[in-house]
């Protein structure tokens, strides 16, 4: 028995001693792990692409070799690598790449940027921008129609150029005359005077008919198509500015809500080159719904390497609160007798629904008004009580789930619904947002996240990017202060809604990979999973809530590779 206790000694020594040295070692910080078992570690060993150790400083020296590296995080804060859950990757890039609206204070700004464009453009060239709020202007322009500006200022610095000026939230367009002479829209063309068409959009016109360049949810398709392709030079710009985007903001991973047929395919050869840098899971777009049944009759595809995941159908429900496109129960405040709009049909939810379950793809919609929730939530649970099978664990997604009526609320936790919530929009949105929908449906319904997550709901947050900019700190920030990026109001707004600082950041990791299925690969310093890291300058879970606006990432971590390092 002596002899045996001594081979099987000399056999574990053999078996330690010969096992690989880590690669990396990363050390001397506030180490936040998203893992219940162990909060806090004081230090993590990386191997490859994975963690195999996160524990005890002590412990870590096992894994120490001559070749492995070793990062003194100095005093800084790391946690597992931060996730995007919701928005729009080469619309990042190429946001960047066209004219910004969004730090303009109001519509003479924009009209002097598009006047410098024009002077610089080719003729007939397009000037694109995107960013605009007519809500957030310290001034108003004098005529309005609906709210809104009307071209003419434009159109006269511009006469030979089209214009287009996307809306922040995507979701309306103003153009130019010249655009508008392209497309054939003019007093006596068909298209339905300030009403609502059967497509879900809507050109805003005078009194006397004339349209006033503003094109609202489906009725932007009149102007799109006929802006020129993107080129794949251009894209090529887009993605690269989107990764390095991400990198600087310590994005490790972005849910791509809603890519068309071109974006995925560039995408894939971003994959095949080397040069996409950041882990994707793409939702298919279904404003192309012949895309879409590809892709259910195929199957998803779930790469074993991690960079591009395709396994969801993103699709448009409704319109924005901004451009008063979200459909709501009760009419907007500021608008009387007008609901927003529907933008696809709710036949077509539910038969994608149905056809999801069947083919293994999780369906996101987006939806943003009380009615447009409350119907996509009832064409999901008919879909799952026919199916009850098929229906377990899919983890349908609500985009933005922005203003819920009362009753809805615990139906999220009660049919396992996602609601993916950019808390960022709160801040940005709430001191208009009471004029769209008056005070009591604000309390009782809007940004509910404390009620969702008692519910049993998982939120996944995100900043709906180029809506809003990347960085994670104005959502974290907007998560648990529930004020302004300004910081107010001091007390913040409807404060019985603020997440924790560990929910918070939860629903920037661990509850975002969930919410593409990847909790078992990421989502927190876990041995086995991705090292995939963020690291701050601060500490963010216990630093003052007024310095977490100016905390930065110092560094990014995918795949145990520094990708970003600020200088």
């Amino acid at each position: 028995m002596k002899q045996l206790n001594i081979l099987l000694s000399a056999f574990l020594l053999a078996a330690c001693s010969s096992e690989k040295p880590a690669d990396l070692i990363l050390a001397g910080g506030n180490i936040y792990t998203v893992d219940t078992n162990t909060p806090m570690v004081e230090a993590v060993a990386v191997r490859g692409d994975s963690i195999i150790f996160a524990g005890l400083l002590k412990d870590v020296e096992k894994y120490r070799g001559e070749k492995t590296q070793t990062i003194d995080l100095a005093g800084k804060t790391m946690t597992p690598g931060f996730i995007e859950g919701h928005g729009h990757f080469l619309g990042m890039g190429h946001f960047e790449l066209d004219l910004n609206l969004m730090d303009a204070k109001n519509y003479d700004e924009i009209v002097a940027l598009v006047k410098d464009a024009a002077s610089k453009a080719q003729p007939g060239q397009w000037i694109l921008g995107r960013g605009w709020h007519q809500d957030k202007w310290d001034t108003k322009p004098d005529k309005l129609v609906n709210g809104f500006q009307i071209h003419d200022k434009l159109s006269a610095v511009s006469p030979d150029n089209p214009v287009v000026l996307e809306h922040a939230s995507g979701h309306a367009i103003q153009v130019n005359a010249k655009a508008m002479q392209i497309a054939g829209v003019n007093q006596l063309s068909k298209e339905n005077l300030n009403n609502i068409s059967e497509e879900g959009g809507e050109i805003i016109r005078d009194a006397q008919g004339n349209p006033t360049g503003i094109f609202n949810e489906m009725a932007t398709n009149l102007i799109y198509k006929y802006i020129p392709a993107n080129d794949d030079t251009r894209d090529t710009q887009a993605l690269e500015r989107a990764r390095d985007a991400c990198w600087r903001n310590g994005i490790t991973s972005f849910h791509d809500a809603g890519a068309p047929r071109r974006n995925i395919e560039f995408m894939r050869k971003a994959v095949a080159n080397g040069t996409l840098g950041v882990r994707l899971n793409v939702m298919v777009g279904g404003d192309d719904m012949a895309h879409v049944r590809e892709w259910m009759k195929k199957g998803p595809e779930i790469d074993p390497e991690h960079w591009l995941t395709i396994r969801s159908i993103k699709l448009y429900c409704d319109g924005a609160l901004g451009s008063r496109g979200a459909w709501l129960l009760e009419p907007y405040t500021d608008r009387p007798g007008f609901h927003g709009m529907a933008t696809i049909s709710l036949d077509t939810v539910l038969s994608v629904s149905r056809a999801a379950l069947n083919s293994g793809f999780q369906v996101c919609s987006h939806a943003i008004g009380d009615r447009a929730n409350r119907e996509i939530l009832d064409r999901y649970e008919l879909a799952f009580k026919e199916n009850p099978t098929k229906a377990k664990d899919v983890r349908f997604r609500i985009e933005h789930a922005q203003h819920l009526h009362p009753d809805d609320i615990p139906r999220f936790g009660k049919l396992g619904v996602i609601p993916a919530m950019q808390a960022v929009h709160m801040a940005s949105d709430r001191p208009w947002a009471i004029d769209r929908l008056g005070k009591q449906r604000i309390v009782d319904g809007a940004y509910i996240w404390k009620e969702l997550l008692e519910s049993g709901a998982i939120i996944v947050n995100g900043t709906d990017v180029p809506v809003e900019p990347i960085t994670p700190m104005a959502s974290f920030y907007a998560s648990v202060a529930r004020k302004t990026l300004k910081g107010l109001p001091e007390e913040g707004y409807e404060p019985e809604q603020r997440m924790t600082r560990e929910e918070a950041l939860r629903s920037y990791t661990l509850h975002a990979a969930y919410g593409a299925f990847e909790e078992n690969i990421k989502g927190s310093i876990s041995v086995g999973k991705l090292a995939d890291f963020t690291v701050f300058d601060k500490d963010i879970m216990v630093v003052a809530e007024g310095e977490l606006l100016s905390t930065q990432v110092v560094m990014t971590i995918i795949g145990g590779k520094v990708v970003f390092e600020k200088k």
